[in-house]
């Protein structure tokens, strides 16, 4: 039956894991124990930071909301990807499809920007320190949050936009365990060079546009640490940045291998990998990275452990 998109597509095949059954069990108790972790690690940073007063502060602001946007970009490929490995059935149907990869980009790319919204709130708090309260208001970190999400929802939108354009008729069995952009393309039986040019244009400026909002920050508290005369003050503005920064790194490094790099069928396999980490690996790492690195989380959780025992 034809859909009004064009498409005689109704659902798709998600071959996840090219593995022999007994090994899907065991990825499918090794990633049900990675997203708890994540389950509980993100909304665990939420309400620490919502409970305990002293972690009410613009850089507390925005790593809520990164643990909000991990939590949600986790749990739209996650649980289908679990239950996957136990049905003999691996069907999604085609609007969710859509719907999984819409959920799954908008909060993907909204991380991109709050990420650099926390580079440019560490470049304030150690380059101006004594203008910190009054540039990075809570008016002022509001707007830098909703722009994230408006910017992570602009550009997931355009590229499903451009997706229900396309007719899908030569197969419907996707070589993935989600629904990604590339693997879809490849299904399809409509030209796609101008999907392709968009995906590139809009993952490419989603990416260098934030890395560099990253880069220059960074920089530029480089060059105000080494300025620093006490090295209990460089010390004290390096670990207030070495989490952000590591997650950073992780993060952007994983994007762009797999949005930038030149695809083939040879790399399917590794595409999965980098999906795995950046997809459910980096929503259990980061609040791992804030809480075992930053000392005002770990005496919070302290005291809230304490009050609850």
């Amino acid at each position: 039956m034809t859909q009004q998109n064009g498409t005689t597509v109704t659902e798709f095949i998600l071959l996840g894991f090219l593995v022999k059954q007994e090994v899907q069990y065991a990825l499918f108790l090794g990633f049900l124990i990675i997203f708890v972790i994540s389950l509980v690690g993100n909304m665990g940073m939420i309400l620490l930071i919502n409970i305990d007063s002293h972690l009410h502060t613009p850089m507390y602001f925005f790593l809520q909301h990164l643990s909000f946007v991990d939590l949600c970009y986790t749990s739209a490929i996650t649980p289908k990807m679990l239950l996957n490995f136990l049905a003999s059935h691996k069907s999604i149907s085609f609007s969710g499809c859509m719907l999984q990869l819409e959920v799954y980009g908008i909060f993907a790319s909204t991380e991109c920007y709050l990420l650099a919204a926390m580079a440019i709130d560490r470049y304030v708090a150690i380059c101006n320190p004594l203008r910190y309260p009054v540039v990075m208001s809570r008016r002022a970190c509001i707007q830098l949050v909703a722009g994230s999400y408006f910017m992570g929802s602009v550009t997931a939108s355009i590229q499903i936009g451009f997706l229900f354009s396309l007719s899908f008729c030569n197969s419907n069995i996707i070589n993935h365990f989600f629904c990604d952009a590339p693997p879809l393309l490849a299904l399809s039986c409509s030209s796609i060079d101008m999907n392709v040019m968009m995906l590139i244009i809009i993952s490419g400026f989603n990416l260098s546009s934030t890395v560099m909002i990253v880069f220059f920050s960074y920089m530029y508290i480089l060059s105000a640490i080494l300025k620093m005369h006490s090295a209990t003050g460089r010390h004290k503005a390096f670990s207030t940045c070495a989490s952000h920064l590591t997650a950073v790194t992780i993060l952007y490094g994983t994007l762009f291998y797999m949005y930038l790099h030149p695809s083939s069928s040879e790399s399917q396999e590794n595409d999965k990998v980098a999906s795995v980490f950046y997809g459910i690996i980096i929503p259990m790492l980061n609040p791992l990275i804030y809480s075992l690195r930053n000392k005002e989380v770990k005496e919070a959780a302290k005291i809230l452990w304490k009050c609850c025992s």
